[in-house]
């Protein structure tokens, strides 16, 4: 009985601990809560790879949700919660990046790559062709 009263007092801890692990947010207005909703998935955790603030569970996002919770009920603007984002991570934290002279490699970067290797492939080709044409001669 007393393992059994034991192990109920663990399961409600961890559940506890659970519930308690994110506060619930509160937001004063429907479109605030949606405003959170749109910012959260269009930032990028800046400690995950490839995970957006909303579905990360990293401690950095939990601050970063938090932030942007109370910059929304302070009345900042969207762009005005992405420009302090971005001076404070960078542009990685941007999942879709501004066109920049930064950022251009990073939009030309495979195109340039494909071209570069398509003219080498040409270059090789054509090169064997050639070795191969004053072989047979």
């Amino acid at each position: 009985m007393r393992m059994i009263n034991s192990f109920l007092v663990m399961i409600a801890l961890l559940a506890s601990s659970c519930i308690l692990s994110e506060p619930l947010m509160t937001f004063s207005s429907s479109l605030n809560q949606t405003r959170f909703q749109s910012l959260t998935q269009e930032l990028r955790c800046p400690k995950c790879q490839n995970q957006d603030l909303a579905d990360s569970q990293s401690g950095i996002a939990k601050d970063l949700r938090t932030q942007i919770h109370f910059m929304i009920e302070q009345g900042k603007t969207d762009q005005e919660i992405v420009d302090y984002m971005v001076a404070r991570y960078g542009n990685f934290v941007l999942y879709r990046p501004k066109y920049s002279a930064v950022t251009s490699v990073l939009w030309m970067g495979p195109v340039a790559f494909l071209v570069i290797g398509l003219m080498v492939f040409v270059f090789v080709v054509c090169r064997n062709k050639k070795r191969r044409m004053g072989e047979t001669s």
